[in-house]
């Protein structure tokens, strides 16, 4: 029985916010195996091949104070997911199949009358990468994502914050071969943060362009 309030009319039961139900097997269902021993291809080449180039072209004497990558973030922003929340939804699955692991909603920050947003209102879905699913996660989009994309050229050598952080946006998450088509009403877009150690853009581009980035041509 509800609890009456301090008038003598009994208050208002609170709904439960349940959220999605996301589910989305091949990220939550089955935890990825690896055997032991096992090294990244692209760590392995950060190893052997980036770090020493690094050391020479920079003269680092201690190898711990070279860049190297710290994390990648990836996030999905969908402000039509205020009048479509199945959006969210697609969205949601389409980004755990591509990290590997289950992302986090995001939420309004403020209210936008504007855009009818409401602080607090889920509008995205982001997911952090570290370890072996980062390594790997950076090898299929270098690899095998970013070549699928329509005319492409090439990466921009400009896109670095100052300290050495880079950010990528991908129109269309489609050229990762784990997102399937037909269970998307709207293609959405996704945006890749790449954090390294680099102190200056010089050294984390130089980075980025040893494991493999495809920049482009100046």
């Amino acid at each position: 029985m509800a609890k009456a309030s301090r008038g003598g009319a009994p208050a208002a039961k609170k709904k439960k916010d349940t959220g999605y139900a996301y589910r989305f097997p091949k990220a939550m269902e089955e935890p990825i195996v690896r055997p032991s021993g096992y090294v990244p291809r692209l760590r392995e080449r950060y190893a052997k091949h980036a770090l020493p180039a690094l050391s020479e072209k920079f003269g680092y004497k201690n190898p711990f104070v070279a860049p190297k990558v710290d994390k990648v973030v990836l996030n999905i922003g969908l402000g039509h997911a205020i009048k479509q929340p199945k959006l969210l939804e697609q969205a949601f699955e389409s980004l755990g199949n591509i990290a590997g692991q289950r992302p986090v909603v995001t939420r309004a920050k403020k209210s936008i009358a504007t855009f009818k947003l409401r602080e607090g209102m889920k509008i995205g879905c982001m997911v952090t990468l570290r370890r072996e699913q980062m390594w790997e996660f950076l090898d299929r989009m270098f690899t095998i994502a970013l070549p699928r994309t329509r005319d492409f050229r090439g990466v921009s050598r400009k896109a670095f914050d100052g300290r050495g952080n880079f950010t990528l946006g991908i129109k269309e998450i489609l050229i990762f071969p784990e997102v399937d088509i037909e269970k998307l009403d709207q293609v959405p877009g996704m945006n890749v943060c790449i954090h390294t150690t680099a102190k200056t853009d010089e050294e984390g581009r130089a980075l980025l362009e040893l494991l493999g980035m495809p920049f482009r041509r100046a």
